[in-house]
């Protein structure tokens, strides 16, 4: 394939007098610059010297003698002018200025690249806002009178801005073009050189003014690359900008240009493929890499609509492939160590005295400083996790750490206090210290990314000492991460050689026989109506600025231009609905399919992850005598009826949770947990009525509890939650609701002792162990348990479970005894109390008959809610306990014991349906 730079040198050599080695070159690109002179090797017989080659940034530059700043220095620039026209008591801060002003720095560089008339172009502006104001509302307050002031000023700020820039010799890109279209004359008179612009096509109006001012006085040559097939159709976007140069410039009307070329209409296979998911799309672009030969590799280009593809799309690339050339380069903002800083200025940027233990954990764990603090930071975690520190404070995190840690734990850690200085002094410490450890490990990887940061924060501390603007960590974060935006790692690789990987701007003038290009959806490719101006379309349309039709335009013709010269194309779109214009695909493909041409064969199709179907099973764990060794113990330690119940439940669960040992991880409440709320409860309940126990219940000990309830409250709170933090929000609500419960719960004890009942409190809160002997095992077994309340109401031996949860009446009936062990969701709540009675029955002079079951607190108007024995089908309660009724329980529950001990069945896991969670 001949690659329309490489018929551009040949056609320069065989009509131009002058050698090659003596023009000038000025291309879209530096990249398209470096495979110019690249071709040019190829085809030249002897050697000779390489010829300038520039970018036309690079051009405008060297016309316009001016140095070019980047927007965030623009934007620091900016600010010192409008500080100087702006009286001091009208400013505004550089945060909020920095707000707006980013908008209007893009609207300055626009207005300068199209050669605008600033200040009619401002005066017109402020006259429609005028007029849409008085429409909306004649009479002007205050606000629309600084509102429409501001408009008016905008001749000035961009006045002021500019005369500052001059004379320091800096300018922003859009004023480099001004300045320059301004100067070509005097500069093509001392440079009687020869210029030759390849490839371009969307000229701005500096750009069209000095091309077309050399042009005239024959000292450059424009070799436009077009097809005929887009130029003859007058309605086609992709020939929009350059059928308007050759109809306008005033060269072309004495000297038509004809070179067009007829690439497009020879024959292409062209494969248009529906992909779900933008990870869908990289895995597809490696299997379609991979049916490659190495020939063709080398002449293959993977056009990425999105960068966020390039990561993806790298780990799918097939293992046969030789040589890649990356040219979009790796954004630093996707590192590891990028997460490190932006969470240390969340930490700084909080505002409160102690840091929010996320803020801290976030930095202590990530994995460029968690090495560094070895095995402290593991205690730190412990700590937050034991002692439930929603908060901390520096001196907590301090204590925690050994002195030789004390360095990067006060630079990241010591409170800053908006001094943005010494917060950049602290960064470049810790940088300093993680590339300690990186070289230490030969990290070459993480010490190039380290390098980027570290140049990154050197430019934020000129920039803080230059202009004194940034006074807080906040708009400090704001420009951190606009720089951080912009900063990619580059690539190594030979850029001739290989696949290349590249974004659509990066395919300017150059040519590939096999193209793959990805995200082709509407909203991605072409981007559609999405910029940020304070200029109405109206105006823009009307001043010749461009809209967002003319950025669509620019984007039809690269898309059209790759498709060219290649033989082979493969245009990928997300098929996944997630969002706004997500799903639909591009309307490049629709042209594409509308306006086939003959020799072009195209193929549609949808491709999909192929999903292996897998049959749901449920999980079977055989006892080995490991596992039976630990059921023993179990058994000899006691099981509970929590123990129990999950086995009922599901033995997956038993097993995981009393054989494994395998707990849910202990995570730091922020919310009460309700849980824990069930544990507050309890133990307010332990601590008023433990010293009661031997003796009646009293009217006067009710009123007593009353009185302590709040302070007894918060203390149990301090000790199982944390001492601080329930003073608002969540917290608030769920301590009200620990103290109304109680508040109830003694309410109803005391409606109790008002209507009469007799009530002896024998034990509270105790824990029991006794033997149960099994006749078919060979070893001992036990049950254990801890009995909430035991009582004697009206001489009836009473066993109360507290239950913060809601529980239901039918839920401690019991109608079939043989389904008890087996049935969680509906005797779950029998089992446990039953399990209670015996205990105390084994364990105490239990009399019989005796009563057993709940006060549920969220139930607490249905009272004590009894367990009760009933034949099926009957509505007929028993709520007395008899020794047959315990001695038939006894029995179920050897049964079940035998069945967890026994080594011929497994651990089956339930399919479990629903999930229950009462404390």
């Amino acid at each position: 394939m001949i690659t329309f730079i490489r018929e551009t040198l040949e056609n320069l050599r065989k009509t131009s007098s002058m050698p090659l080695s003596e023009m000038v070159f000025v291309l879209p690109s530096k990249r398209a610059g470096a495979f110019l002179l690249n071709e040019l090797a190829k085809i030249s017989e002897t050697s000779l010297f390489a010829p300038e080659v520039l970018s036309i940034e690079e051009f405008t530059e060297q016309i316009s003698e001016l140095q070019l700043i980047d927007n965030t220095i623009s934007l620091f620039e900016f600010y010192e002018a409008y500080t100087k026209i702006t009286p001091e008591g009208e400013r505004e801060d550089f945060e909020t200025f920095s707000g707006w002003a980013q908008n209007l720095l893009h609207d300055f560089n626009e207005i300068d690249r199209y050669l605008i008339d600033y200040r009619p172009f401002f005066d017109y502006l402020s006259g429609i806002q005028d007029i849409k104001h008085w429409y909306l509302r004649p009479e002007r307050t205050e606000l629309i009178e600084k509102y429409l002031h501001f408009w008016k000023k905008l001749p000035e700020y961009y006045e002021t801005l500019r005369e500052n820039l001059l004379e320091n010799g800096l300018a922003y890109q859009g004023l480099i073009y001004r300045i320059a279209a301004e100067k070509i004359q005097q500069y093509a008179k001392k440079n009687n050189r020869h210029f030759v612009f390849i490839g371009f096509n969307a000229l701005n109006s500096s750009e069209q003014e000095i091309i077309h001012f050399l042009l005239k006085k024959e000292q450059a040559e424009v070799f436009w690359d077009l097809d005929e097939i887009f130029y003859n159709d007058q309605s086609h976007a992709a020939s929009i900008f350059i059928r308007k140069y050759l109809k306008d410039w005033e060269y072309y009307q004495n000297k038509p240009f004809k070179n067009f070329g007829n690439q497009y209409a020879k024959a292409k296979n062209i494969q248009i493929t529906g992909v779900p998911k933008n990870i869908g799309q990289a895995k597809y672009i490696g299997e379609l890499l991979g049916g490659f030969d190495q020939t063709t590799l080398e002449n293959t280009a993977v056009v990425l609509g999105e960068e966020e593809l390039l990561l993806p799309v790298l780990n799918s690339l097939p293992p046969q492939l030789q040589e890649l050339n990356i040219t979009m380069g790796f954004p630093v903002k996707n590192s590891p160590v990028n997460s490190l800083f932006e969470s240390l200025f969340l930490l700084h940027t909080s505002g409160t005295g102690n840091y929010y233990y996320k803020d801290v954990l976030a930095i202590t764990d990530n994995p460029c400083i968690q090495p560094l603090l070895k095995e402290y930071g593991t205690q730190l975690t412990r700590e937050i996790h034991s002692g439930n520190l929603v908060y901390l404070s520096f001196d907590k995190i301090c204590g925690i750490f050994s002195e030789d840690l004390q360095i990067l734990i006060n630079a990241c850690f010591k409170p800053k206090k908006e001094n943005v200085p010494e917060f950049l002094e602290s960064l470049q410490k810790i940088i300093y210290e993680i590339k300690e450890d990186l070289k230490s490990k030969n990290d070459k990887l993480g010490l190039e990314f380290l390098y980027h940061f570290h140049r990154l924060f050197n430019k934020l501390q000129n920039l803080t000492s230059q202009y004194p603007h940034i006074k807080n960590l906040r708009t400090l974060f704001g420009f951190y991460k606009e720089l951080v935006s912009t900063e990619t790692l580059d690539f190594q690789g030979r850029p001739f050689k290989g696949l290349q990987l590249m974004g659509m701007l990066e395919s300017r003038a150059l040519d590939f026989e096999t193209v793959i290009i990805s995200s082709l959806n509407e909203g991605v490719l072409p981007a559609g109506k999405s910029e940020s101006s304070f200029i109405p379309y109206d105006l823009k349309k009307q001043e010749g600025l461009p809209t967002y039709l003319e950025k669509d335009a620019v984007y039809t013709y690269h898309f059209y231009r790759l498709l060219q010269r290649a033989k082979n194309v493969y245009l990928l779109y997300n098929t996944e609905v997630e969002g706004l214009n997500s799903g639909e695909k591009s309307r490049f493909i629709t042209q594409l399919l509308v306006e086939k041409q003959e020799k072009h064969h195209l193929e549609s199709q949808f491709v999909s992850p192929q999903v292996p179907k897998f049959e749901k099973q449920l999980k079977e764990i055989h006892k080995t005598p490991e596992i039976l060794e630990k059921i023993k113990s179990l058994a000899s330690s006691g099981f509970s009826p929590s123990a129990l119940t999950s086995y009922i439940r599901n033995p997956l669960d038993f097993y995981v949770q009393y054989i494994l040992g395998i707990r849910d991880q202990e995570e730091v409440e922020e919310t009460v947990a309700y849980n824990t709320l069930g544990t507050v409860v309890h133990n307010t309940l332990e601590a008023f009525y433990l010293p009661l126990e031997g003796r009646n219940l009293r009217s006067e000990d009710i009123n007593s509890f009353r009185r302590e309830l709040d302070k007894k409250v918060s203390e149990e709170f301090a000790k199982t939650y944390s001492p601080s933090g329930l003073n608002k929000g969540k917290n608030l609500l769920i301590y009200e609701v620990a103290r109304r419960y109680i508040q109830n719960f003694l309410k109803f004890e005391q409606q109790r002792l008002l209507q009469g009942d007799e009530i002896q409190i024998i034990q509270i809160e105790k824990d029991l162990r006794i033997p149960l002997p099994v006749e078919k095992l060979d070893f001992p077994v036990y049950l254990r348990g801890k009995v909430d309340r035991y009582e004697l109401l009206n001489g009836i031996p009473t066993v109360i479970d507290y239950k913060t949860g809601k529980v239901i009446e039918y839920e401690l009936a019991i109608d079939e005894w043989a389904e008890i062990t087996k049935d969680y969701d509906k005797y779950s709540k029998c089992f446990q109390v039953l399990t209670y009675v015996n205990l105390l029955a084994e364990s105490k002079d239990l009399k019989f008959p005796a009563e057993a079951g709940i006060i549920s607190f969220k139930n607490l108007k249905n009272g004590f809610l009894k367990f009760a024995e009933k034949e099926k089908g009957s509505r007929k309660k028993d709520s007395l306990i008899t020794q047959e009724t315990l001695a038939v329980f006894r029995e179920e529950v050897k049964k079940l014991i035998c069945e967890i001990c026994d080594p011929e069945i497994p651990f089956i896991e339930k399919e479990i349906k629903k999930s229950y969670g009462n404390f």
